[in-house]
């Protein structure tokens, strides 16, 4: 019986002394997206406060000003200017310095006082719509919150009382939410382009037909180009979470070793496809712009499951034909389930048995 393996060592050997001596490109693969994990770990910020907003309050009465406290310690509304005409908050907002703009009638005490619906105008700015949703959703909230205070003003408590409890997340931190699905994409990236210059690179060099008249057999000669990158690979995720853990506070509620063995899959699955398009591509350029192609997919069909809309089932399973997409879709979402949610070896399992074969 042939063995497969034959030329394995060899070839493993070869590929880490190239590694080793290639330490422009080592230092960029690992340096590269903790330098992107720290910018957008500090920069992005998914949670919406502090909008500048304009007031122009032509009632001037208590109950006016108490309305105008509420919008301030919702921590959503920043009170950027009060004005005293319709001229100067149309054209505050209009030049953009501000994007909420709110006018109090001159009669809206007097209204109350009357028991008597009163009406307050929130211009919002809709050129970005994650401001202009946040918007509406607080100021409503706070207009029913106001009239159901009067209307059972005699009332001790209410007829329902809900009570919102956040769980895994509860401070709304954003590093929480959106670094472990990121992980996921940076880790792609890195072994996709670090193997997808290993089999062109011997096209370029002409070595490759000297491997071919060697005794290695194909399937020695792809796992010992896989297997040194996958090292590599391992090992950014190490850096990875040791920087969500302790630089961004990111808390690892479930089990690491589930993440260890859920990471291996992975990360040879995203080997092989840069092997895929390095044995495909022609040359180096053709195999950096071939690489290009999952990112792209991959940010939008990732764990980020609350930033688009669900796909359906049908769609879901489909994605198994694009076995990248699929792997980081899953493994995003097992990440995230392991950093927040007390996720151990039999959650992933248990909840969709073919999770394990999807990775």
């Amino acid at each position: 019986m042939r063995n497969i393996f034959r030329g394995f060592g060899a070839v493993f050997y070869k590929e880490a002394l190239h590694v080793r001596r290639d330490a422009g490109t080592l230092f960029f693969s690992l340096t590269m997206p903790l330098l992107q994990m720290f910018l957008l770990g500090f920069g992005v910020d998914t949670n919406i406060r502090q909008i500048n907003t304009v007031v122009y309050n032509a009632d001037g009465h208590r109950e006016s000003r108490e309305l105008i406290d509420r919008l301030k310690n919702s921590d959503t509304f920043h009170i950027f200017s009060y004005v005293q005409n319709d001229h100067d908050l149309n054209d505050l907002i209009i030049s953009g310095k501000t994007r909420v703009g709110i006018k109090i009638p001159v009669d809206y005490s007097d209204r109350l006082l009357h028991n008597m619906s009163a009406q307050v105008l929130v211009l919002i700015d809709g050129s970005d719509s994650s401001v202009a949703g946040q918007a509406i959703n607080v100021t409503t909230a706070i207009g029913l919150d106001e009239s159901l205070r009067r209307v059972l003003k005699d009332r001790t408590d209410l007829a329902v009382d809900m009570r919102p409890k956040l769980l895994f997340n509860p401070d709304s931190r954003s590093p929480n939410f959106f670094l472990p699905g990121l992980t996921a994409i940076m880790l792609l990236n890195v072994t996709t382009f670090l193997t997808a210059f290993s089999i062109v690179r011997e096209k370029e060099r002409g070595t490759l037909e000297q491997l071919f008249v060697t005794p290695v057999r194909p399937f020695g000669l792809l796992l010992g180009k896989l297997l040194p990158y996958l090292g590599i690979g391992f090992f950014e995720l190490c850096l990875i979470l040791t920087f969500m853990r302790f630089l961004f506070q990111v808390p690892i509620h479930g089990s690491v070793l589930l993440l260890a063995l859920l990471a291996l899959p992975y990360l040879f699955a995203a080997l092989s496809l840069g092997i895929l398009i390095s044995s495909k591509a022609n040359s180096q350029a053709e195999a950096m712009q071939l690489a290009f192609l999952p990112i792209l997919p991959s940010v939008f069909f990732s764990s980020s499951d609350h930033c688009r809309p669900p796909l359906p089932e049908q769609s879901h399973h489909g994605l198994t034909i694009f076995g990248g997409l699929s792997c980081v879709l899953v493994f995003a979402r097992r990440i995230s389930g392991i950093f927040l949610s007390l996720v151990y070896v039999s959650y992933p399992i248990a909840r969709n048995p073919h999770s394990l074969y999807t990775i």
